[in-house]
């Protein structure tokens, strides 16, 4: 196991807070840059970690809505055009300038973390930090499912993928009303596709996803496909099991090239939405959900530990054996 390594505790500007991290959540994308497998440009040496909350420990003297002692939890976008015209109409998120926390800048894998103000949202008392630090995620999967993807009630919907954003899509399609939700994956996924059907998954499959959706309704396919795996493999079995006039949402990231033609795409009119990261009111609803219970995040939490079990959490996610490991560096 690699040691800890000290580091300097961060200087803050006049608009940002020192925030003593509580929890951090382990994030799939954790895993590919700690393996160097990641399809976007990482910043190494870098401290990971962007799935995180904690208690402000000092502001800086133009923060004005937030003071010592806050309960809070940070969004990602640590560096923005805050004048482009995507910041402008509070796409920010999609700012071609925009560095996020844990591959652009330093992380919050570590005890204190620079954060500016803008960043942040304040947490209700009742809402754990272990609990808070997956809000980043939720808001992933709720602006696929949710915002980019037209699920109505009734609609047939597979999920590609049982990684933790997949499980957040699924349990996020269940809360718009899938009629019929499958949640798909591979061998190594049986203790996640065992959470899914915790979670309200009709159908968990291994494999025979196409044999199985054309015993489905109507026959034709499934209304709505979220790709979560993000392989190329994964958006091929979307096409072919999609039906005509139907949508797939890709959240999931993938450097390899496709390997095969569109022609699907457009003989069946599909409708492809790619989504990635999220804003400023989707964080907000997504800690209510989580702090009422609507989001029920106790299957997706595997383990609780302290950072210096974080070897053990990294190499147990990428078994599958954690869905969702948060660290406590304090």
């Amino acid at each position: 196991m690699s040691p800890l390594r000290e580091v300097p505790v961060p200087e803050i500007g006049a608009t940002d807070v020192l925030l003593k991290v509580q929890a951090a959540s382990i994030c799939g994308s954790d895993l590919h840059q700690w393996h160097g497998t990641a399809s976007w440009k990482v910043n190494y040496p870098v401290i990971l970690g962007h799935e995180f909350c904690g208690e402000i420990a000092r502001t800086g003297q133009a923060v004005k809505h937030f003071k010592e002692g806050d309960r809070v939890v940070s969004e990602t976008a640590a560096v923005i055009d805050e004048f482009s015209p995507f910041s402008r109409r509070g796409a920010y998120h999609l700012d071609p300038a925009r560095l996020g926390f844990g591959y652009g800048v330093h992380g919050a894998m570590t005890e204190y973390v620079r954060v500016p103000e803008r960043c942040l949202h304040a947490l209700p008392p009742q809402l754990s930090f272990e609990k808070a630090a997956l809000t980043e995620p939720c808001c992933v999967a709720y602006n696929a499912v949710c915002v980019n993807a037209r699920i109505q009630p009734g609609d047939h919907v597979l999920v590609i993928g049982p990684g933790p954003i997949g499980l957040l899509c699924a349990l996020m399609a269940k809360l718009s009303g899938a009629g019929h939700l499958i949640v798909c994956g591979l061998p190594v996924d049986a203790n996640r596709l065992a959470v899914a059907q915790q979670l309200g998954a009709d159908a968990t499959l291994q494999g025979g996803v196409a044999e199985y959706v054309k015993d489905l309704g109507d026959g034709y396919g499934v209304d709505v496909v979220v790709d979560a795996a993000g392989a190329s493999a994964a958006l091929q079995l979307a096409l072919q099991v999609v039906r005509p006039a139907g949508q797939i949402a890709k959240v999931g990231w993938g450097p390899q090239p496709l390997g095969f033609n569109l022609d699907p795409l457009v003989q069946k009119a599909v409708t492809l939405q790619g989504s990635f990261s999220h804003n400023w009111p989707m964080w907000e609803r997504m800690i209510e959900m989580i702090s009422t219970g609507q989001i029920n995040l106790n299957r997706i939490i595997s383990r609780v530990a302290g950072l210096p079990a974080w070897h053990e959490c990294f190499q147990k996610m990428k078994t599958g054996e954690y869905v969702k490991a948060v660290l406590k560096p304090t």
